[in-house]
């Protein structure tokens, strides 16, 4: 069953964590994302890992907000499944994940 993403977003709690040098769980979604965004608080770079695929690393300061909607407001089955767990390693510094999801009514 498709949901219709155009009507109504819900604000999910943002996923932070303090990166100390080794592998740090930054958290797991609890809903599937139509807006996400990763944002490298601190000052040093991080490599971002997605179920255990390392997806990308984020210079120090650098942000990536990725609209998983349609151009047309209603999303394709295109978005991050429920569950997905992201994982960070950097030397210092805070990394947050804050995401929107539509509300399914």
């Amino acid at each position: 069953m498709s949901i219709n993403n155009s009507q109504r977003a819900i604000a999910a709690p943002e996923l932070i964590a303090t990166m100390t040098g080794s592998n740090v769980v930054i958290g797991t979604l609890i809903a599937s994302p139509t807006i996400i965004i990763f944002d490298n608080q601190g000052s040093a770079s991080v490599v971002i890992t997605i179920n255990d695929i390392q997806w990308k690393t984020f210079p120090a300061g650098e942000a990536l907000v990725l609209d998983m909607r349609g151009n047309h407001g209603i999303a394709p089955n295109y978005t991050f499944d429920t569950g997905t767990t992201f994982t960070g390693n950097g030397a210092s510094g805070d990394f947050s994940i804050s995401y929107l999801y539509a509300k399914n009514s």
